[in-house]
């Protein structure tokens, strides 16, 4: 009579190294994940005023420069359409009547890049100490 012996499987183990490495990875990735929003220790209601002013409110308007298409230069949105000098004329005549004026170049994705290069020359050569450079769906880029 032969006997067989079986072998015995033995028990799965369970690696907890392996578990606490899995547990850290998603612990980590929910500290990233996670946004954090800081509560208030105290609700407040501000108190209101009828005389105070927003801000910005004491700013002048920049003036506007809009370039289209074509690389036409027109101030304001009632101005004659301008040619690179005549706008250097005109820009040096408003800046010496306000020195803190500020200019906010409006230009459309298909304007010549020598058209808006003319602008920045003309602008650097005037010394305008503000320029903003508006675009679409962004906060505008500023020169300093």
């Amino acid at each position: 009579m032969r006997f067989y012996v079986r072998k015995r499987r033995t028990a799965p183990a369970v690696i907890i190294v392996a578990l606490i490495d899995v547990l850290i990875v998603l612990v980590i990735f929910l500290l990233v994940t996670t946004t954090f929003r800081q509560q208030p220790a105290l609700q407040i209601t501000l108190a209101g005023s009828t005389q105070a002013t927003p801000p910005g409110a004491a700013e002048t308007p920049p003036l506007r420069l809009m370039i289209d298409g074509r690389g036409r230069l027109q101030l304001d949105e009632t101005g004659p359409l301008l040619k690179l000098e005549q706008l250097r004329e005109q820009l040096q005549l408003r800046l010496a009547q306000k020195p803190d004026l500020k200019l906010a170049v409006l230009a459309d994705t298909n304007a010549p890049w020598q058209t808006i290069v003319g602008v920045m020359d003309a602008t650097k050569e005037i010394k305008f100490k503000a320029v903003n450079f508006s675009v679409a769906g962004a906060k505008p880029y500023s020169r300093p």
